[in-house]
């Protein structure tokens, strides 16, 4: 006998005026706990050991350790990396370098792509928990036709952010969040189209020595090779526009 659970339906959340006790409280925490995360970042100036200096003083020790203890490595850059993006911390492109550097290209690549899925998963479900009944409550009625455009559409629209440099990643992280996306489709969106920029900025990172500005990996024709896929990814959608528009002048 199979039992069938119930998804909660994401294209008609509940829009309830009074949250519980328990739900006020953990969004408080929540908060305390991203504003605390922040706040230790910029009181401890912890962003200057992100930095491209920083990277290039410490490169020797850096390698020397991770040659001796890889599995280690490996599982602190992952979590440094889940807790820069998860906090929406600067340092993301200097932490991909680092990960070329130390792990190579293409596993430089796999370890980065796993750190910043997870999180922007985190930073993303953050966002929801946080503000997205009161964005529902506060602007629905003004927002319904875009929520309902970026549902149907959600892995296309979500491709093209990631893809497009012009987009900050954060920024991608927190608005999504407020949409009614599905949390799957956020999560393959995001591992996938991160995975060209990660690359590059990985495959720099093995020639850690003769970079002196993350400007030199992030030139105009890299940019718009991003860009051009970025516009690849809303193809489907245009075209299924195009279908219904000629489908309606069709039959009208």
């Amino acid at each position: 006998m199979k039992t069938h659970i119930m998804e909660p339906d994401m294209s008609h959340p509940a829009n309830t005026s009074n949250d519980s006790p328990n739900s006020v409280m953990g969004k408080i925490l929540t908060g305390c706990i991203l504003l605390a995360g922040i706040g230790a970042f910029l009181f401890f100036d912890l962003g200057q050991y992100l930095s491209l200096d920083s990277l290039k003083a410490n490169r020797d020790i850096l390698l020397q350790y991770t040659n001796s203890h890889y599995g280690i490595a490996v599982g602190m850059f992952i979590l440094i990396y889940i807790l820069q993006t998860a906090f929406s911390l600067p340092g993301g492109a200097v932490l991909t370098l680092t990960g070329g550097f130390l792990f190579g290209s293409l596993m430089g690549t796999l370890f980065v792509n796993v750190g910043a899925t997870v999180g922007a998963t985190l930073a993303f479900l953050a966002a929801r928990y946080l503000l997205h009944d009161w964005v529902e409550r506060r602007f629905g009625d003004r927002l319904g036709a875009l929520q309902a455009g970026f549902a149907e559409n959600a892995f296309s629209y979500l491709m093209t952010l990631r893809l497009i440099p012009a987009f900050p990643f954060f920024l991608v992280n927190l608005v999504s969040g407020l949409t009614r996306v599905n949390l799957g489709t956020y999560v393959l969106a995001t591992s996938i189209g991160i995975i060209p920029g990660s690359f590059v900025f990985a495959f720099a990172g093995r020639q850690l020595g003769t970079i002196n500005s993350l400007s030199e990996i992030a030139s105009p024709p890299v940019l718009l090779a991003f860009t051009l896929l970025g516009l690849l990814a809303l193809m489907p959608v245009a075209y299924r526009k195009w279908t219904n528009m000629k489908s309606r002048s069709t039959h009208s």
